[in-house]
């Protein structure tokens, strides 16, 4: 029986173990780079940090800037996707709540995407050309379910784009100041932080922002 049109096939075991190397490029790509930025980083740091040799990580990829690029827009993806899946266009209370704990949530579990990316912000953005139109659509698009929220009067007038500035603000701060924030709440650097109270907070500031009252508190 032929697969239906439109099905994808599963991937073979060569098609797998390329993707999952692919995956672990990516990831030390990210962790290297958040910690020397794209100048101060080799392709032996990345190759070392993705436990292959040299050789191996220049079958995979074509240049340290090509794996800087596709890591940008690996990034900006997976804000967009955190954003999506936290949409529900009928009902803000839950949509705000359920995102600002996902952007809090990475922001703790994976710092050095937020370092990478701030660290890119301050040198001016020189490699962020071509994906500042896919970012701009995600923008927009949040801020469409926003007014939308706002003409059915069922959240307060907020400005659409300060509103995920700050929220991005709030959630990225215990990235990118981890340590302070660290040092502040009596945190060990072995323990986590404490992501229901970051959280807890985040969204009771941006729920009274828009009017509204969360009776979902967590306990």
């Amino acid at each position: 029986m032929q697969a239906r049109e439109g099905m994808r096939k599963p991937m073979t075991i060569v098609e797998t173990k390329r993707t999952r190397m692919r995956e672990t490029i990516r990831d030390a790509a990210i962790r290297e780079f958040a910690r020397n930025g794209l100048s101060g980083t080799s392709t032996q740091a990345i190759a070392d940090a993705a436990g292959i040799s040299k050789a191996q990580l220049h079958y995979y990829i074509s240049s340290k800037e090509d794996l800087y690029q596709e890591v940008l827009g690996h990034i900006l993806a997976e804000w967009r996707e955190i954003f999506l899946l936290s949409s529900n266009r009928d009902d803000p209370r839950t949509a705000i709540r359920t995102y600002i704990q996902r952007k809090i949530q990475q922001a703790l579990d994976h710092p050095e995407i937020s370092r990478l990316f701030a660290r890119e912000m301050a040198r001016g953005a020189p490699e962020m050309a071509k994906h500042w139109p896919g970012l701009r659509a995600a923008v927009d698009e949040a801020a469409e379910v926003i007014r939308g929220w706002i003409a059915e009067g069922k959240i307060a007038p907020v400005d659409p784009l300060l509103f995920q500035i700050n929220i991005w603000a709030v959630a990225q701060h215990y990235a990118d100041y981890e340590m302070q924030a660290r040092m502040l709440m009596g945190t060990g650097p072995d323990a986590p932080l404490d992501a229901a109270r970051i959280s807890e907070e985040a969204i009771q500031l941006f729920l009274l922002r828009c009017g509204l009252s969360d009776t979902e508190r967590a306990s």
